[in-house]
């Protein structure tokens, strides 16, 4: 395969026309054994515009997130950084702390620490469902009310629901793959 490269100089030759004089290409670099070093790319730039911000009449927004059987209705504000899931206070609903973490990863990742008040409502599912839907929740709310902050919650696989869930349990088995003891007498 031959290495040859081109130019909008070579591409003006081949037309007729000559080059424009502001897009002429500055002389590439040469190495010191006379052979030509590729520049360095330029970095690519998101040409994704943002989305439109979702706030309701009294300045919240509304998302709606789901992990396994559970499915929370959050609601996010500007405020202290209280977090109320079913009208009680976090503490107090998700007693074991790697809950409470699971709920505020959102806002690390998005470094808003602090910063919105959140409320939720949840059913269905235990605990560490109803956990992994409100985080679910407030990471789409966050996006709703700042769109900026999108790219960095989806990087960290926020937004997208996890869809794994208890498989089904299986006739002429224990469980859903586990069989029976095996007697031998």
């Amino acid at each position: 395969m031959s290495d040859t490269r081109q130019s909008l100089s070579d591409l003006a030759q081949l037309t007729g026309a000559e080059a424009p004089a502001a897009a002429a290409a500055p002389a590439p670099a040469v190495s010191a054994e006379g052979e030509p070093v590729a520049a360095a790319p330029e970095p690519v730039r998101p040409t994704m515009p943002l989305r439109e911000r979702e706030v309701d009449a009294q300045g919240r927004a509304y998302a709606t997130g789901r992990r396994k059987d559970a499915v929370a209705r959050v609601w996010i504000k500007p405020g202290s950084g209280k977090i109320t899931v079913n009208g009680r206070d976090q503490e107090v609903y998700f007693a074991r702390p790697t809950l409470r973490l699971v709920i505020n990863q959102p806002f690390g990742v998005a470094g808003r620490e602090g910063q919105y008040d959140v409320i939720a409502t949840v059913k269905g599912g235990g605990l560490s469902g109803q956990a992994g839907a409100v985080k679910h929740g407030i990471s789409q709310a966050l996006t709703k009310f700042e769109p900026v902050l999108r790219a960095p919650v989806k990087a960290a696989g926020f937004l997208t629901r996890d869809s794994r869930a208890v498989e089904r349990k299986k006739y002429g088995k224990a469980k859903a793959r586990r069989s029976f003891q095996f007697s031998k007498r």
